[in-house]
């Protein structure tokens, strides 16, 4: 994947004025959701408050973490602080399960034992509907923003309000089964929420967890054919490639005619670095000579 061409803090900033109006439109409908939910006793509304509120929650843990992982490279963290930013997607896989538990909790209650029934009315559907175009609006928004920027933390939040466009869907029509009568509708399309929120989860860590275990970033071969492609290089080896964040590096060792002089053997590996930099899109490159 190509770099953004932004420096680290420039990049911050921009990932936070992205959080910072993403955490504006994600209050409002919290406060919309929860208002929906007091008025109609609905466990789904409830759950999707939850859900919505663990939005808002996941937008403040997100500043605080983007403003961390911008930090420039210590003797401490000689690649950087960027993983920062993939803990904090899987920080929102935490705020997920918290939700979820509650919501299974309260959806088997009901079926189970039995309560009052939820009670709507158009306000309350037409309130949701509001809702549901803002979710819309910040799916677009920040979806596009994650990409441009290369953020997995704006993508993680992004997936999370994408599955809260399906709950949100789900629970009107829970409302609108609810007003025909249908009392059940209600904490069956809870449980169908939690399973929801699960596939959520699921895809997150999926996103996330390669970067925390340095898993390959960049196939070996496609790494040890573009190096080869510098004249001067004799053969390629011990290829290693990592991300952190938006950034991936590599490690290779490269072997060159044992009569070139250390001076011409170091312009081998500079021209290497900055053809691995080109082709590949690699931020950093460390490149090894030894004699062919």
């Amino acid at each position: 994947m190509a770099s953004t061409g932004e420096t680290p803090p420039v990049r911050a900033r921009q990932i936070r004025r992205v959080l910072a109006g993403i955490l504006l439109a994600n209050l409002a409908v919290v406060v919309a959701k929860a208002l929906v939910a007091l008025h109609s006793r609905s466990l789904a509304v409830l759950g999707d408050t939850i859900h919505a509120a663990t939005d808002a929650g996941n937008n403040i843990i997100a500043l605080a973490v983007v403003r961390f992982a911008a930090r420039a490279p210590d003797a401490d963290h000689p690649y950087g602080h960027g993983k920062y930013e993939t803990l904090g997607a899987l920080i929102v896989v935490i705020f997920l399960s918290a939700a979820m538990l509650e919501l299974l909790q309260g959806a088997v209650t009901r079926l189970i034992g039995g309560s009052r029934p939820a009670t709507a009315t158009m306000a309350d559907v037409a309130l949701m509907v509001a809702t549901l175009a803002v979710n819309l609006w910040v799916v677009w928004f920040e979806t596009r923003a994650g990409q441009r920027l290369q953020s997995d933390i704006l993508l993680a939040d992004a997936a999370h309000t994408r599955a809260d466009v399906i709950i949100t869907l789900s629970v009107i029509g829970g409302l609108l089964l609810t007003r025909a009568g249908l009392s059940w509708a209600d904490p069956v399309l809870a449980l169908l929420v939690a399973v929801m929120i699960i596939r959520v989860g699921y895809g997150i860590v999926k996103r996330s967890i390669p970067s925390l275990v340095d898993e390959v970033a960049v196939d070996r071969d496609v790494v040890g054919t573009t190096a080869l492609a510098v004249a001067g290089v004799r053969s390629v080896y011990d290829i290693r490639s990592r991300k952190a964040a938006q950034l991936t590096f590599a490690e290779l060792t490269i072997a060159v005619d044992g009569s070139e002089n250390v001076a011409a053997a170091h312009r081998i590996a500079d021209q290497v670095e900055a053809h691995l930099r080109r082709e590949l899109g690699l931020d950093q490159v460390v490149v090894h000579v030894e004699p062919c």
